[in-house]
């Protein structure tokens, strides 16, 4: 099990779905973890949750400079140190691809996209003086197997894979690794639109729609020592769908 003790770890997005589960568990191995969310009202409600031993809130629009800005020196003059950024804030619209309207690619880009690409050079700065860091990007296979109704989401997705190898290997010789996790179909509200869990998820190879702690785990890997010679690397947690279903014999 990674031993994440007196790691500070930033999270995006932590007040609910595969962030909230994140934040939950990486403060069990050990964490000192930064709840960031919209609303600061939502962050603190998990941060107490959680226990003020292992958990601080902080206001945290992915699309606002000023935000990531204060939430980084907050963090930095609380704890000391940022050892761990997990980008994990997101949002999906499902539309035709006729139907996107610019508008929403844009509110995609900004948030999927530009907010990774802020929250990495916020962090960078400190990760550089400490010689040492680690940036995960919680993105989607979406990025590299999209599916109907997703044009926009899986551009932004597909884009900061890119971003996120490049920057690895740039950052690399500070001590700085970039690493991304894909996610399948995982059941939160995000993914599942309140309309409970597709019976799809039978029929691909693990039999199952993934939880959020099954994601949290492959986060803790990613932020831990354990990972030491990982960087540029993507880790697809997705029960098989993305090999194909299991049509049965």
């Amino acid at each position: 099990m990674a031993d994440l003790t007196n790691q500070v770890i930033l999270i995006t997005g932590a007040n609910r779905g595969q962030g909230k589960a994140m934040a939950e568990h990486l403060a069990t191995l050990g964490a000192k973890v930064i709840v960031g969310a919209r609303n600061l009202e939502n962050a603190q409600e998990i941060a107490e949750e959680i226990g003020e031993d292992h958990a601080y809130p902080v206001q945290l629009d992915v699309t606002k400079g000023q935000d990531w800005e204060e939430a980084v020196n907050e963090a930095v003059e609380k704890f000391g140190a940022i050892d761990v950024l997990i980008n994990n804030a997101g949002i999906l619209i499902r539309k035709p691809f006729e139907e996107i309207s610019m508008e929403e690619y844009k509110e995609m880009i900004d948030v999927n996209q530009l907010g990774v690409f802020r929250g990495m050079k916020a962090v960078t700065p400190q990760m550089e003086k400490q010689r040492k860091g680690s940036i995960i990007n919680n993105l989607s296979i979406s990025s590299f197997a999209p599916i109907a109704k997703s044009s926009a989401y899986a551009a932004t997705k597909a884009s900061v894979v890119a971003m996120s190898k490049a920057a690895a290997i740039e950052l690399g010789k500070k001590g700085i690794r970039v690493n991304m996790i894909h996610p399948g179909g995982i059941e939160t509200e995000m993914a599942t639109q309140g309309e409970g869990v597709p019976s799809f998820y039978d029929s691909i190879p693990l039999g199952r729609i993934g939880q959020p702690v099954e994601i949290a785990r492959a986060a803790a890997f990613l932020a831990s020592d354990e990972s030491s010679y990982c960087t540029g690397t993507e880790i697809v947690v997705d029960g098989g769908m993305t090999l194909g279903v299991n049509e049965g014999e």
